[in-house]
């Protein structure tokens, strides 16, 4: 924080009074690939993230600054021409956060804002969205606008849909606005009720695999899965009076799957349904306080993300089953598929073992490094410091 505040001062100079601002990434414990199919997911806050460091200017300009990309210096804009620029990079993001606030808001003067980001780079812990949370809690801070943070999380997404054009849900930003120290989110996507649950993990801790491996495939397979479950829906309608996929149980899928005609489209669907019910029962366990049944669902998710969606790919199966090999409790793929990280609960005193020894089977099956990161579950995104 020191650093960033010194940061800023280089950049941008020393006038003026500056606060200091935070928002968290995010990971998803349960619930995969049930966001667009009406279904629940569980995603917390995490302890890392993106810090701000802002002030308010007296004219128009808007400037950014990104600790993180040094290279591209002081990025530029007024608040009369916010528009996306393949240039700008990374300042798309803040840069449309401001755009919809000031169509909805009176944002009456410029900003200078410098950012850093400890979110591990690549890891699909949802840096896009912390940065858009973060520059939305300086705007409503400096600015006093009249906005609850749920508002925030609904900017925000609409924010990278329309201005950056990324076709995100909503769970990320939701996480990352609404979350809460040691507590997850169980929230449904479709009507954004939601609940905090606790997450009680005491002689454990949460670690997160980072596989190194680039996800080529994860946008054409994504709208394949899609179409594939909007095709299983329709054959289920035949005779289920039910609106998506997470309305359907167990037992209606198993009375009734025998009308979805093609197999694969089957198993879509199967994971589709029971990935949703996993996720309920999951926080049923956890607010019983039961580590150990949760972490048998996580390895059940996995499995069913691997052989039934076919989204895994060899490097996030070889990182979960040398997972699997040190006793943890639970540990699966999380976030798209198709390389990305992996998320585990693992007793604290065995942490140390567990990250060499998975790191070395790892890079013995795939030649590829692992990174490892142990982190805590935090609060959503807030102002930190006043009058820095």
């Amino acid at each position: 924080m020191k650093k960033l505040e010194q940061e800023f001062i280089e950049q941008f100079g020393e006038e003026g009074e500056r606060a200091l601002y935070f928002a968290p990434g995010r990971v998803n414990l349960i619930g995969e690939h049930t966001d667009y199919n009406g279904g629940h997911v569980f995603p917390c806050a995490l302890s890392v993230g993106t810090y701000a460091v802002a002030r308010k200017r007296e004219d128009q300009k808007v400037r950014f600054y990104s600790m993180n990309f040094p290279s591209h210096g002081i990025i530029e804009s007024s608040l009369d021409s916010l528009v996306y620029n393949d240039e700008d990079d990374w300042a798309n993001y803040p840069k449309g956060v401001i755009a919809l606030f000031q169509q909805d808001y009176s944002i009456p003067h410029g900003i200078d804002i410098a950012y850093y980001g400890n979110i591990p780079n690549g890891a699909g812990l949802s840096s896009s969205a912390s940065i858009e949370l973060a520059t939305s809690v300086v705007l409503r801070d400096l600015f006093q606008v009249p906005i609850e943070m749920v508002e925030m999380v609904k900017l925000s997404q609409k924010a990278e849909n329309e201005f950056v054009g990324v076709n995100c849900g909503i769970m990320d930003q939701f996480a990352i606005g609404m979350g809460k120290k040691d507590h997850a989110v169980l929230l449904n996507c479709d009507t954004l009720t939601y609940k905090h649950t606790p997450i009680r993990l005491e002689d454990h801790s949460l670690v997160i695999a980072n596989t190194n491996k680039r996800r080529g495939l994860a946008d054409s397979k994504y709208n394949e899965r899609r179409l594939q479950c909007e095709q299983a829906l329709k054959a289920l309608q035949e005779e289920l009076d039910v609106n998506s996929l997470g309305d359907v149980t167990e037992e209606q899928f198993q009375a009734y799957k025998h009308l979805i005609l093609d197999t694969k489209t089957r198993k879509r669907a199967r994971h589709a349904v029971y990935e949703n019910r996993r996720t309920m029962k999951a926080v049923d366990f956890l607010n019983e306080g039961d580590v150990e049944a949760f972490g048998k669902l996580m390895n059940e998710s996995h499995v069913s993300l691997r052989d039934d969606y076919e989204v895994t790919g060899n490097e996030l199966d070889a990182m979960v089953e040398a997972s699997w090999k040190e006793g943890v409790v639970g540990s699966r793929m999380t976030g798209a598929g198709f390389g990305g990280c992996t998320i585990s609960i693992v007793e604290k005193e065995k942490v140390e073992a567990f990250i060499k020894n998975v790191g070395e089977s790892y890079k013995h099956q795939t030649d590829l490094e692992g990174d490892f990161y142990v982190v805590e579950i935090g609060d959503g995104a807030h102002k930190v410091v006043e009058g820095i």
